[in-house]
This record gives C-alpha cells, structure tokens and sequence, in this order.
C-alpha cells in the first residue's frame, strides 16, 4: 500500500488517514508531499496517482485500489482487518463512536476556519467565535459522554484507542495550539492521545519539516 499525505504539521486529513493506516496493522509506503510547493501544483495536475482525488490528500493505494478521504480510507482498512480494529464491539459503544466519527468529518467547519491545524505552534490570546466556542463546547460534551458511557477499559474515548480517537486527534492538537482551557477529565485523555508513540513520531515528524504555510499561521 501507499499512503499520500500533506504536510505534517498542517493536514488534519492526512493525520487521520495516516493513523487509519497506523491502526490497521498493515505495512504500506508513505508519501508526503508539501501542499504550498510548486511540485505538487503540478503533481496534482497530472493523469497519475493524484487523479482520482482531484489533487487532495490523504490518497490511498492499495494495487489497483484508490481510496480517498480520510473516513473512506478507514473503512476500506477496517473491511481489509476486521472491523473490531477500529470500532469498539459493544453496540451502544459502536453506535456513539461512528456518530461521533461522522459529526467530526462533516462538522466543526467554523472551528476549521478559525483554528487550523498547526502542531508547531503555541499561540496565546486568539479571539474565538462565539460559533467556535459552542463548537468546542459540543466536543467536550460528546468526550465527556463517551469517557462516562464507555471509556472503562483504557484512557481512550471509548477506553482502547479506536476509530474515534484517530478523528479527534487533530482537535487534540488545536486545543493544545490555541490554549483552549479544557476539563481534568478531558486534559487527561487529550495528554493519552498526544503521548501515544503514533502521535509522536507525527509529531517529530511535523516539528522537523521545513515547510511553512502562511495562511495556517495564525497570529494572536
């Protein structure tokens, strides 16, 4: 398999279908290739591996297969392992964890806007929205459900790291980007996401790139 991804420190997306990947066990080549760079505006213009996805990562190759979007690459590995991988196996659980799943891929959109992704950075004072501040709200809320419903077992969402957790993780790295005051309870699963050995080789890995996006760079 091939794995392409964007920058590390900035691409939300590829975070998530990177630790899709991760999660699955499989072994598979990874790509990243600078989002901002010149190359890859004429990578994603050609008739080959960007094709499919109309230039936008992450992008998965597996042999003749192309999956893309980050919750499409999930489930195609999820189908490939077996599904109990990535979703837990108690009904109710599964239930809440692909709601969960599903709010965090198509919602959230004032919080994107406002706080993009940035794993470098430590940025003090920001002004929030108040739609932002409701959406950070509404995530602490589903945490603190999750953790209270179904969170025995481990220090996950939904106690063993999971489906969950791997779409979350990029919020993780906002509120820690941004000094979003969260909860004890929520401080300490985020500290669970962010010290897992997956979390920090990408986040070595962020921390040594030498590209830099400017309008993901917010200033206080």
């Amino acid at each position: 398999m091939k794995l392409i991804i964007g920058n590390k420190n900035y691409s939300s997306w590829s975070l998530r279908g990177w630790l899709a990947a991760k999660q699955s066990g499989l072994s598979f080549e990874e790509l990243t290739v600078n989002l901002a760079g010149e190359d890859w505006e004429a990578a994603r213009r050609q008739q080959g591996e960007f094709l499919p996805s109309s230039g936008k990562v992450p992008v998965l190759w597996d042999g003749e297969v192309v999956i893309w979007d980050s919750l499409a690459i999930m489930e195609y590995l999820a189908d490939r392992v077996g599904r109990d991988r990535f979703w837990p196996k108690n009904d109710a659980a599964r239930g809440m964890a692909r709601a969960m799943v599903a709010e965090m891929h198509s919602g959230y959109l004032s919080l994107r806007r406002q706080l993009p992704m940035n794993v470098r950075a430590r940025i003090e004072n920001v002004q929030f929205s108040d739609e932002t501040k409701l959406e950070v709200v509404r995530i602490l809320g589903l945490w603190a459900e999750a953790r209270a419903r179904h969170g025995q077992g481990g220090p996950f969402l939904f106690g063993t790291f999971s489906a969950a957790d791997i779409f979350y993780a990029p919020i993780i790295s906002r509120f820690l980007t941004y000094g979003i005051g969260v909860p004890g309870f929520a401080q300490t699963y985020m500290q669970a996401v962010w010290e897992h050995d997956w979390m920090q080789s990408w986040i070595q890995s962020a921390e040594d790139e030498q590209w830099v996006i400017e309008q993901f760079e917010v200033k206080a």
